[in-house]
C-alpha cells in the first residue's frame, strides 16, 4: 500500500462526498424536456422485433423510421449524437425488406434469419468504435472532421448479421474520462436529469439507450466505460471477457501493447437484458464458441458472492457507497434466494492494494497516442503538459482536464516507485487465480458498480477513486454486467454489477435476465404515452 496515493485517495474521497452532497442541494434537478415514448415499437426487444420481421408483421423501414424520429426528439436535450446516417439507414432498411419479401416461404425466412440474425434491426455506435465514413474525432478538437476509414471489427460483425447503424455517439476526448464533456462537442446530458453527466466513456450510448432512442448500442470498456454509463442512465451494459471481442478499428488503439486487447473490450448497451446473449455472440465473431451459450446452467446451481465495499483502511480511502445502491444488492439477493440460490458475503481484504494494482496496470499500457501531440511515440514535454492542465482548469485549453490528468498521471508513473511495480503485477496474477478458482463455472460476484448515482458535471476527478472497482475487472479480464434496479428516491437510476470468471459471460447475462423479469430492468425517464399508431398494432 502506497501512503502518498492513499492519502491522496482519502482527501479526494471525502472531498467528493462533501461536493456531491452540496451540489445535490444547490443544483435543482432538471427534468427531461423531451417527449415520452408514444410508439409501441420502441418498447420491443430485439428478439421480439426479429420475430415480427420474420413473420412479415413489421418492416425494417417502419422500425428504422420510428427510431430515427425518437433520436430527433431526444437529441436536442441530450447532445448525444455526433453524426448520423439516417438516409443511408433507410435505404439499407428497404434492402432488408426486399430480402425478407423474396423469402416467401416460412423455411426460407428461417434460413434467412439464421444467416442474418439481426436483419433489419437498427442500432447505434460509440464514435470510437468506428463506422466507415462517419466522424472519428473521438472528442478531440485536433481530429475534428476526421472520418473512420473502415468499420471497426465489431461493427463489421454486427452489420454482417444484418443490423443497420444509425449514428455514432458522443465520447470524452480519446475516451479518457468517465464524464462525456468535451471542448469539441460540449456536454452529453443524462436522460433522467439534464444537469448531470451521462457517464463515460460510452456516454452517448448510455444517454440514447436510457432515453429509449436506441434499440442497442456498441460501447467500449477499458475502465468501466460501458458499465458506468449504463449505471448512470439506467440500462444494461456488458463488458465481455478480456480478449473475447476484437478491438481493431477502435480509437485509441495500440499496435505494441499486448495487454490492451485484454483490458479494452467492446460490448452491448441495451434496455433489454434478454437481448444480450444474441448480441454478445454476434460481437464475439469466431470466439462465440468460447461462451457456450447453448449450455445453460440451472439457476439453483449458481453460487453468489457479494460485498458492499472494502474493509479497514482500504474502505476509508474509498468513497462511501450510497445506501440506495447497497439496497439494490440486498433486493437482488432476497429475490434470487427465493429461487434457492445460495449467497455468501465475501471479505475483500485480498484487494487491500486495489488502488495500486489498477494504477500500475494503466501506467503499463504502452503505445497509446497523446492527446496533445496526437502520436504514440511523441509525448509532450512535462512543462507543456502541466501548462495545458492549468489552462484547461480555467477553460482556456483545447483539451479536457480529465484526459490531461490521466496523461499526467501516466507520465508520473502513477506516483509509484519503479521497483515496487513488479510486486503489484505479481499480486494481480495471484488475485486472478484466486477469483477464477473461487467463482469457477457456477459462481458470480455482486459488487456496487459505482458509489454514487449520476454525477454533476466537472466532478469526475473528485470521484476518480471510485472507478477502481470497475477497472479491476478489465485488468483481470473478467466479464461484468451492470444491472439496473430501478430509481433512487430522488429519481436517479441505481443498480450493481455482476462479475463471473473468464468466459463465463453467460452467468452474468443469466442473472441480468432473471432480475429483469423480477424488477423490470429499465425504468423510463418519462412515463410512456402509447398512442394508437397509423399502422396496425402488431401482436408479438
Amino acid at each position: 500500500m502506497e501512503i502518498i496515493i492513499r492519502f491522496f485517495g482519502l482527501i479526494l474521497s471525502y472531498l467528493a462526498l462533501l461536493l456531491n452532497r452540496i451540489l445535490e442541494y444547490l443544483i435543482c434537478r432538471e427534468q427531461p424536456d423531451y417527449p415520452p415514448i408514444r410508439h409501441p415499437l420502441l418498447l420491443k426487444s430485439v428478439l421480439e422485433l426479429v420475430t415480427a420481421l420474420r413473420r412479415g408483421q413489421l418492416t425494417s423501414q417502419q422500425l428504422v423510421e420510428v427510431y430515427i424520429e425518437r433520436v430527433r426528439e431526444v437529441n436536442p436535450s441530450l447532445n448525444a449524437v455526433i453524426e448520423d446516417r439516417f438516409e443511408e439507414a433507410l435505404l439499407e432498411a428497404k434492402h432488408a425488406d426486399s430480402l425478407i419479401a423474396e423469402a416467401s416461404l416460412d423455411y426460407d425466412r428461417v434460413a434467412l434469419f439464421t444467416r442474418y440474425p439481426l436483419l433489419g434491426i437498427p442500432f447505434s455506435v460509440k464514435e470510437s468504435c468506428g463506422v466507415k465514413g462517419l466522424s472519428y474525432a473521438v472528442g478531440s478538437v485536433l481530429r475534428k472532421g476526421m472520418k473512420a476509414p473502415r468499420d471497426g471489427d465489431v461493427v463489421e460483425l454486427v452489420r454482417a448479421a444484418g443490423a443497420i447503424p444509425l449514428l455514432v455517439s458522443a465520447t470524452p476526448e480519446f475516451c479518457m474520462s468517465f464524464e462525456t464533456n468535451t471542448v469539441a462537442n460540449g456536454r452529453c446530458r443524462n436522460p433522467y436529469d439534464l444537469t448531470r453527466s451521462s457517464g463515460g466513456s460510452s456516454g452517448g450510448e448510455g444517454a440514447l439507450n436510457g432515453a429509449g432512442a436506441s434499440l442497442f448500442g456498441i460501447g467500449s470498456d477499458i475502465a468501466g466505460s460501458i458499465r458506468l454509463p449504463a449505471m448512470f442512465c439506467g440500462v444494461f451494459g456488458h463488458k465481455p471477457t478480456g480478449g473475447l471481442t476484437s478491438i481493431k478499428g477502435h480509437f485509441p488503439y495500440s499496435l505494441v501493447d499486448e495487454n490492451l486487447p485484454n483490458y479494452l473490450q467492446l460490448g452491448p448497451i441495451t434496455r433489454f437484458a434478454r437481448d444480450m446473449p444474441l448480441l454478445l455472440e454476434v460481437m464475439a465473431g469466431d470466439n462465440k464458441h468460447k461462451l457456450k451459450m447453448n449450455e445453460p446452467v440451472p439457476l439453483n446451481e449458481l453460487k453468489i458472492y457479494y460485498s458492499y465495499g472494502y474493509p479497514g483502511l482500504n474502505g476509508l480511502t474509498h468513497p462511501y457507497v450510497a445506501d440506495d445502491i447497497k439496497l439494490t444488492i440486498v433486493r437482488a439477493l432476497t429475490c434470487l434466494g427465493k429461487a434457492g440460490i445460495e449467497s455468501t458475503q465475501l471479505d475483500l481484504s485480498f484487494l487491500d492494494n486495489i488502488f495500486e494494482l489498477v494504477i500500475v496496470a494503466l501506467v503499463d499500457l504502452k503505445g497509446l497516442p497523446s492527446i496533445i501531440t496526437q502520436q504514440a511515440g511523441r509525448p509532450p514535454n512535462m512543462r507543456l503538459l502541466v501548462l495545458e492542465m492549468f489552462n484547461s482548469i480555467i477553460g482556456h485549453s483545447l483539451f479536457t482536464k480529465e484526459a490531461l490528468f490521466l496523461e499526467l498521471m501516466q507520465r508520473l508513473n502513477g506516483m509509484i516507485s519503479t521497483n515496487k511495480m513488479q510486486q503489484y503485477r505479481d499480486e494481480v496474477a495471484r488475485i486472478k487465480t484466486y477469483l477464477t478458482e473461487l467463482l469457477g463455472d457456477r459462481g458470480v460476484l455482486f459488487l456496487p458498480t459505482f458509489h454514487s448515482t449520476a454525477l454533476n458535471f466537472h466532478t469526475s476527478l473528485f470521484n476518480i477513486t471510485g472507478i477502481d472497482s470497475l477497472l479491476l475487472f478489465n485488468v483481470l479480464g473478467f466479464p461484468a454486467t451492470h444491472i439496473p434496479m430501478g430509481l433512487s428516491l430522488p429519481g436517479m437510476p441505481v443498480g450493481f454489477q455482476v462479475i463471473a470468471a473468464p468466459y463465463q459471460d453467460k452467468l452474468c447475462l443469466q442473472i441480468a435476465a432473471e432480475l429483469e423479469a423480477a424488477f423490470l430492468g429499465w425504468t423510463p425517464p418519462v412515463l410512456h404515452q402509447i398512442a394508437v399508431p397509423d399502422t396496425p398494432v402488431l401482436n408479438f
